[in-house]
């Protein structure tokens, strides 16, 4: 029995990993387009905004997001819904936990990672690059801690849009690759109110069709 659950788990390893390498040439040109472009963006704000030492931990955590957008784009921890919402909870939570404690560095960083992950966990937005813009609220430099939630406007958002504008841009280029990998249809969503509205205007006209027989 424990054979055949090890073999089981076996192939399914070995298939994932040759899913994950059908990768057709092109994709390495536009998945190169894609950070090249972000990053760059990125290094460009921090070298006139920030410190020097800042930029490592600003491009580290946005540059691993990256490799998700762009590298990964059919993975579900890669949609704007987790890349948005992942980084902006996640600073929010890391800048919170540096107030409450601002003079415990191994506490306040374990505390925003670990939280930042259970509030991901629970809004269905896991982003796994967004563990580190939580720990950087608690481990950048001075000038970004005395940033205090205005660290998440920029760079956290501010990033976070310049990764979204490019993913895109770029992903939606080449005809064989996607982004969202379910674009959201608003027609569908809207046509589940469209119904009951219809419903309601219907009852309405009836009751004054028959409000006006009675006074007649």
């Amino acid at each position: 029995m424990l054979k055949l659950v090890v073999r089981r788990q076996y192939r399914i390893v070995r298939y994932v990993v040759y899913r994950q390498t059908l990768i057709e040439p092109a994709d390495h040109f536009w998945t190169f387009v894609g950070a090249f472009t972000a990053i760059a963006s990125f290094g460009l704000l921090n070298q006139l905004q920030l410190l020097a030492q800042d930029s490592v931990f600003l491009i580290g955590s946005f540059g691993a997001s990256c490799v998700l957008i762009f590298g990964a784009t059919h993975s579900p921890l890669a949609q704007p819904r987790n890349l948005v919402g992942g980084h902006l909870l996640a600073s929010v939570i890391g800048v919170s936990i540096y107030k409450l404690l601002p003079d415990q560095l191994w506490l306040s960083a374990a505390l925003a990672v670990s939280l930042s992950i259970v509030g991901m966990q629970i809004t269905k937005t896991m982003h796994p690059p967004a563990g580190a813009t939580a720990l950087i609220a608690n481990i950048g430099s001075d000038k970004i801690k005395a940033l205090g939630f205005y660290y998440v406007l920029t760079p956290v958002l501010m990033g976070v849009v310049i990764l979204l504008v490019m993913a895109l841009i770029v992903n939606n280029i080449p005809p064989n690759r996607s982004y969202p990998s379910q674009p959201i249809r608003l027609t569908s969503r809207l046509s589940r109110w469209h119904k009951p509205l219809r419903n309601l205007r219907h009852r309405a006209a009836s009751r004054k069709r028959a409000r006006a027989r009675s006074l007649s």
